[in-house]
């Protein structure tokens, strides 16, 4: 069994997938690197759909900054004298914020209140979401399917390609609802060792909403959103705080424990991803650095490479670690 990590990314166009696997790449290595870690990176492979949406790729050669194919956020490391200030007031506002806004939002059923006002802020801000969750259809293989279906298939494929690999799954944005649905309702035999989600978009009352209303629709009676049950050993969950797609960056409030015990660990991160000067919380890069991050993919790496009485301990302080600290806290 090799281990594998596969990467699905978020919204919007994106570079060719060579480029855009090899920033994800850089930017794991730049986190080991900076946590002093030895471990090498296994074999990455990126699942790239925004071209089932966005016909034309961004183009690293284009420098017109007017052109919608050019690239305004490539890949950098990070900062030096990257300050990230105090959001302490703004973590009381997020987590007061988001629990009313999901009070009103969601029925008990998971059912959504209001929802011209949701349709409207995704057909205004994120597209590819509406694309996603619409039936309109676009041609695959000769054929016609939903753009749902076709971008699900990308990922399915691979995970059924190294079905018996040990996987780590990381989902970006949309990526995390992308990886999410799949390894629910399509791959759901498939074991994911570590499933990571960044920035994600999760917790949105629409998002959960339209999880539950899928669930309805085949028939699976318990209202719970509950962790994909082929997640064998660990879901992280990063956020920063300033990252207004992971607004309700609190799953473990919202996402039951699967079959294994599974269920989210959320953690509140620092993304300093800049690009001439200007800060993106959301950024995959910043994301795919941070030493929380880091820790896990090192844990991932060299969990195999552990010892006996290594492997005993680790899962002693894993079976413990329910009685020492609530899951559904966040540390920063």
């Amino acid at each position: 069994m090799s281990k594998v990590i596969i990467g699905v990314h978020g919204l919007g166009n994106k570079p060719p997938k060579p480029l855009l696997e090899q920033w994800w790449r850089s930017s794991m290595n730049e986190g080991l690197r900076l946590g002093k870690y030895k471990a090498d990176l296994p074999l990455f492979e990126m699942v790239h759909w925004s071209d089932i949406i966005h016909k034309i790729p961004q183009d690293p050669s284009v420098e017109d900054q007017e052109s919608p194919y050019f690239i305004d956020e490539k890949y950098s490391e990070a900062p030096l004298n990257f300050i990230p200030g105090d959001s302490s007031t703004r973590k009381k506002v997020v987590d007061f914020l988001g629990r009313q806004m999901n009070r009103v939002f969601l029925n008990e059923d998971l059912s959504l209140n209001y929802s011209f006002i949701t349709d409207t802020i995704i057909s205004r801000y994120f597209s590819d979401l509406e694309f996603y969750y619409s039936e309109s259809p676009v041609e695959s293989n000769g054929g016609s399917a939903t753009y749902r279906d076709v971008i699900r298939k990308r990922l399915f494929d691979k995970l059924i390609e190294h079905r018996k690999d040990d996987i780590m799954l990381i989902g970006h944005s949309m990526g995390s609802i992308l990886a999410f649905d799949v390894l629910t309702f399509m791959a759901p035999e498939v074991k994911i060792n570590t499933l990571v989600t960044i920035g994600s978009p999760l917790g949105l009352p629409v998002v959960i909403s339209k999880i539950a209303a899928e669930m309805r629709k085949k028939g699976i009676s318990d209202t719970r959103l509950k962790s994909p049950p082929g997640i064998t050993g660990k879901w992280y969950n990063y956020a920063d705080i300033l990252d207004t797609v992971a607004f309700n960056y609190r799953l473990a409030d919202y996402y039951y424990e699967n079959s294994s015990g599974v269920k989210p660990v959320d953690h509140l991160v620092v993304n300093d991803y800049e690009f001439n000067n200007l800060r993106n919380p959301h950024k995959a890069y910043g994301y795919l650095r941070t030493p929380r991050f880091t820790a896990a993919l090192n844990e991932f790496i060299s969990e195999g490479e552990l010892s006996f009485k290594e492997r005993i301990m680790r899962w002693f302080m894993r079976t413990l670690s329910p009685f020492r600290e609530s899951p559904t806290r966040i540390t920063s």
